[in-house]
């Protein structure tokens, strides 16, 4: 089979590239060569989190790999078949979990699967695992995936030691996804966490979050307190609307000497600023879609064309050619359409 040629430095630029680009590998079956990996950035090449995914990958699919080491800037992915496996990833630093699942979830659609991840699930640069969870997961029920997933232990940076375990039913029925407004907001929800930290930090963040989304909009606002041990101290907050679409989700991480208060508010600016453009999905979400609408098809108003979202979809246009659809310009509010792949 032909390979699929994709050059690293491309658009955005980093760690997304190849997690897409792998995952579409094992699901097509279509080799691929990634060259100038990461060629932009500070630290070029692979560094240990985008190993950590590609090397579920190879697991899953059985693949032949060149270029599998961190510091590589070019890298050989020749897949077998996919197979239903127990994936087991011990990163052993605050290496994001959710990006590992972002190259993992893809290609353990088709087959089924269950994993076992250890590292960080709230880490900055990364998607926090409550996101994952309560804002992705619940947009690819609505397309007919379903993925059970279950926070053990938190993983806060530097030390990380966070525990995320699920699994994935095979992708029976790919269900388009057709979501053009977020129309009535019904309420909102959240998860305020803190980590090896005192009770009130979470309360704090929690409070002000409720009281900032309660300015603006006259429904219930619930938001849950969650303190925990871990390998360290940490904290963060992510809150969701509920809408008659999908959900949006905002959210923030708490650092040392940062008040719990400025947490609390960031992540509800963040979703404030998202619901105001009236779109069904926020950047984060349209961006993390593309892959699963490329095979069940669709069409989803973007509170913000992203980088992100731009390259996303030439990678997925290099395996499956052109089908996609993008209106409206980086920066601002667009739309997203995709015409679904038989596979």
């Amino acid at each position: 089979m032909e390979r699929v040629e994709i050059d690293g430095s491309y658009g955005e630029g980093g760690g997304q590239i190849i997690r897409t680009a792998v995952a579409l590998s094992a699901v097509t079956g279509k080799p691929v060569r990634i060259t100038k990996i990461r060629a932009n950035r500070p630290n070029p090449g692979l560094r240990p989190q985008h190993l950590h995914g590609i090397l579920a990958l190879k697991q899953l699919s059985g693949a032949k790999v060149k270029g599998a080491q961190v510091g590589s800037t070019e890298l050989e992915f020749i897949p077998g078949e996919l197979k239903f496996e127990h994936v087991k990833v011990p990163i052993k630093t605050a290496g994001s979990i959710t990006l590992v699942l972002q190259a993992l979830l893809p290609a353990m659609a088709f087959v089924g699967g269950s994993f076992e991840i250890t590292g960080g699930t709230d880490v900055p640069w990364s998607p926090p695992v409550d996101y994952l969870k309560n804002v992705t997961l619940h947009a690819l029920r609505r397309m007919g995936l379903n993925v059970e997933l279950d926070v053990r232990r938190r993983g806060h940076y530097p030390k990380g030691g966070g525990l995320v375990v699920g699994s994935v039913e095979p992708w029976e029925e790919r269900k388009p996804l057709r979501v053009l407004k977020a129309g009535r907001i019904r309420g909102f929800s959240g998860i305020s966490h803190a980590t090896n930290l005192p009770a009130h930090v979470a309360e704090r963040q929690a409070k002000v979050a409720r009281e900032r989304l309660g300015e603006f909009y006259n429904v219930p606002v619930e938001i849950e307190t969650e303190v925990s041990r871990s390998l360290g101290p940490g904290s963060g907050i992510v809150v969701w609307a509920e809408t008659d679409g999908l959900r949006l989700g905002g959210d923030a991480l708490g650092k040392r000497g940062k008040p719990a208060e400025v947490v609390g508010r960031e992540a509800a600016d963040e979703l404030i600023g998202s619901l105001k453009t009236g779109a069904s999905v926020d950047k984060f979400l349209g961006d993390q879609l593309i892959p699963f609408l490329a095979f069940a098809g669709g069409e989803v108003a973007v509170s913000e064309i992203t980088n992100h979202l731009l390259t996303n979809v030439w990678v997925v246009e290099r395996f499956l050619g052109k089908i996609f659809k993008v209106e409206g310009n980086v920066g601002g509010p667009g739309r997203v359409e995709a015409r679904g792949v038989s596979f």
